[in-house]
Formats: C-alpha cells, sequence, structure tokens
C-alpha cells in the first residue's frame, strides 16, 4: 500500500465531485481505514487506494447488465 487517499484523491482518481466519490464508496462498500482532525479541527477520512481501484473495477459498467425476460 502506498499510502491512503483523502476524500479529494479518490474523487480524482474516480474522475468525480468529492459528494460523487463519497456516494460511490458508500455503494460499493469501501470503509475508511482512518479518520483524522485537520488543523481547523475538521474530520476527514483516509481511504485505501489498493481498495478504491478494485472497488472501481468490479462495479457494472454500461456493457455489464442483462435485461429482465
Amino acid at each position: 500500500m502506498t499510502g491512503l487517499w483523502t476524500i479529494a484523491e479518490v474523487a480524482a482518481h474516480l474522475g468525480v465531485k468529492p459528494d460523487s466519490a463519497r456516494g460511490n464508496l458508500s455503494r460499493w462498500k469501501v470503509r475508511a481505514r482512518e479518520r483524522r482532525i485537520d488543523e481547523q479541527g475538521r474530520a476527514y477520512s483516509l481511504y485505501d487506494p489498493d481498495e478504491v481501484r478494485k472497488a472501481y473495477a468490479a462495479r457494472p459498467g454500461r456493457g455489464n447488465w442483462k435485461p429482465e425476460s
């Protein structure tokens, strides 16, 4: 593991905004590995980049669904 990612880094990897990244991580059941407090006293979460990459690769895509018969 190369280090944990902030939500901004996750969002950049996914190509979405941070709020969308949070929603995706929740849907994919990727949990934060750590929670920290910044200098202003705000909490933030850190995510395992390997878990994020794995969940992103396993997500259903446009051609990955079957119509109901």
